[in-house]
């Protein structure tokens, strides 16, 4: 490997990996990278630009807090890390000051005092990492400081989260990103990580062009999250639907798991979340149409309560969630279709983080997948957006009906082979395959007929669902009447399906693309394509998916989930059990000291090897993963009493 001091004749010649490595080690208490964290680290520390994919949960902070340590302590200066999130920047800051390492924000939540006195640490060189919002970066008094730090070789590193946001392609677009493309002009020299959880071809080279990294290596993880479990249901009684899935998978005698609910309105979100209360579950809705203040202090309970008190339900529309590093997050699901692959992987990825088992869950409809098409076609965006836009809502769609594996689907869309994982619905449930080739002529011959018929009678005229598959199964209704179609000769010649049945196949043909479903009504016309299914060139297979029944029977059955009893704690004996659960009242203690959610101050994992291995002196403890050295000299003695306390 090529030293940094020879791809950067400026920088100190002990500036190299094995800085980086101790620094892991001293610091955060772990004795080897993950994955690409080596490599990123290593190209970054190096001087150079990169460009990072890496799921969520993989470590990407790291990449960036790593290479920011070592070029301070080279002398190279302060790391400036843009990212979106204000409320979540305390956290952020937090726990880097709980591993020794200097850091502060400055954002619109500070008053003058405390903002100047991060302007003079910043300015005397102590400050190792800053963390401002995009817009902040831009004021003239922060690129004033930057600049005067730039002339005297002190700002060694810019770190850009969530890059995915500069990309109008992206799920997630913020036009105040679109400023960073300046950086590299402005302070020529100055690294650039850009790092994201979710980008496809388009979103990649959107971010490459927009923040000028054309220069920048490429570094692209797995998007693989194995310990997720991924299900997509037929929408009947959503909210129902929901209740059932939480009370069978994830709800037993010491409550609830924490998880995130995610709805396409405001006011689903604060009918469901009002709809849960009601049924035992604990939750908090969260829009941008709240104030401010309860948006917050509904991130920090969510955040900061601890499963033993019972798990909070974050009922949300997409204003929730970007960034949130809560590890135990046991479940993600979704009461409305997300816009495209890009939105729901993001959204999913943020259970789970912990590597412990949990759940993707989404239940979608018919009336999913017109409103987004709607969504699409009625933006003031131009074709070319458009276009892009009704191509990544179909690769959802793909997904969402498919019959095979849900993992396969999923990272193939981001370019990644894969095999049929065993652990998602279509796996563990194979949905029956169906030739419908006839039920689909038939449907697409009725919305047909109603056009013929409408045209001689009453002009033109177009219907929706209800009323199609009304004809279609036989039903004389009044509107049936009105119209005259028990006259046509597609009347009753699909009662041999159920209502559910011809749904399924409507959602079917519209997801194909063989039929649009148009207006504040949801008509249905055909599209070019039906023809030749009409005309019998086309076979029609459709999936049929029974309803799959409680993989785990109930926390009640068993105490606790798999999901949200980790893996490190199932192997505890029980002396240990005892052990773990006293370092976690103390570490829940720590954390109402300090303000701070507990997994910043020890993740689980790592309480449950300290219970497990029992270290008897602090060089025993400092071996345990996620323990580093400012840790073991604050909290040593007190692990160490509370873990002879609790044997």
């Amino acid at each position: 490997m090529t030293p940094a001091a020879a791809l950067d004749p400026a920088f100190p010649a002990d500036a190299d990996l094995g800085a980086a490595r101790r620094v892991l080690a001293d610091v955060f208490g772990y004795a080897t990278f993950r994955g690409q964290q080596e490599a990123v680290v290593d190209h970054v520390v190096s001087g150079h630009d990169a460009l990072v994919l890496m799921p969520t949960g993989a470590g990407k902070s790291l990449c960036y807090q790593v290479p920011a340590i070592v070029r301070h302590r080279a002398g190279r200066g302060v790391t400036v890390v843009v990212s979106p999130l204000i409320a979540l920047m305390h956290d952020q800051v937090g726990a880097l000051e709980e591993v020794g390492v200097h850091a502060a924000f400055l954002n619109s939540s500070q008053g003058l005092d405390e903002a100047q006195q991060v302007e003079r640490e910043l300015l005397s060189g102590r400050l190792v990492l800053l963390y401002v919002a995009p817009e902040r970066l831009m004021t003239p008094r922060l690129q004033g400081m930057l600049v005067s730090l730039h002339e005297r070789g002190r700002l060694a590193l810019f770190a850009i989260d969530e890059a995915h946001c500069v990309s109008q392609w992206g799920h997630d677009f913020r036009e105040e990103y679109l400023q960073l493309s300046v950086l590299h002009e402005q302070f020529p020299g100055v690294p650039r990580v850009a790092l994201t959880a979710t980008a496809d071809d388009h979103t990649r080279a959107d971010i490459v062009e927009r923040l000028q990294l054309q220069a920048a290596r490429l570094f692209i993880s797995s998007f693989d999250r194995p310990n997720i479990r991924y299900t997509i249901v037929e929408k009947s009684d959503p909210k129902r639907q929901l209740l059932r899935f939480i009370r069978d998978e994830h709800e037993g005698g010491d409550g609830h798991d924490s998880g995130i609910v995610y709805c396409g309105s405001r006011k689903k979100v604060e009918e469901t979340a009002a709809w849960l209360n009601d049924e035992g579950i604990q939750a908090l809705p969260y829009h941008a149409g709240l104030d401010a203040d309860l948006r917050r202090r509904h991130q920090d309970r969510f955040l900061r309560q601890e499963s033993q008190d019972g798990g909070i339900v974050m009922v949300a529309t997409i204003a929730f969630g970007m960034g949130i590093d809560k590890p135990d997050v046991r479940f993600v699901a979704h009461l409305d279709l997300p816009k495209n692959i890009e939105g729901y992987y993001q959204e999913t990825g943020r259970a789970g983080r912990d590597g412990e088992p949990a759940d993707a869950w989404m239940t979608y409809g018919l009336a999913d997948v017109v409103n987004q098409r709607r969504m699409i076609d009625e933006s003031p965006a131009g074709e070319e957006y458009k276009r892009v836009q009704r191509s990544k809502l179909d690769a959802l769609l793909t997904l969402a009906e498919s019959p095979a594996c849900r993992r396969v689907a999923l990272l193939a869309y981001f370019g990644e082979e894969s095999s049929p994982c065993g652990n998602c619905d279509n796996c563990l449930h194979p949905p029956a395959i169906w030739d419908a080739t006839e039920a689909a002529r038939k449907l697409l011959s009725c919305i047909y007929r109603f056009q013929q018929h409408g045209q001689q009678r009453f002009g033109a005229r177009s219907f929706g669902a209800g009323h199609l598959i009304d004809v279609l199964r036989g039903k004389t209704t009044d509107k049936v009447s009105q119209y005259g179609h028990a006259e046509l000769t597609t009347f009753g010649i699909g009662a041999d399906l159920s209502e559910q049945q011809w749904r399924a196949v409507l959602r079917q043909l519209v997801a194909q693309g063989h039929v649009v479903a148009e207006g504040e009504y949801n008509t249905l016309t055909l599209a070019d394509s039906a023809r030749a299914v009409l005309k019998g060139e086309v076979r029609v297979l459709l999936r049929q998916a029974p309803e799959a029944p409680s993989r785990r029977g109930g926390k009640g059955a068993r105490g606790k989930s798999a999901g949200s009893r980790g893996a490190a704690e199932g192997q505890l004996d029980a002396s240990a059990q005892a052990r773990y659960a006293a370092l976690k009242r103390w570490r829940a203690e720590i954390a109402r000291e300090h303000s701070l959610p507990a997994y910043v101050i020890f993740h689980d994992a790592t309480l449950a090897e300290m219970a497990r291995r029992q270290p008897g002196n602090p060089a025993e403890l400092g071996e345990i993963t996620g323990v580093g050295a400012k840790k073991l000299e604050a909290y040593g003695v007190e692990i160490l009493r509370v873990l002879a306390a609790g044997d």
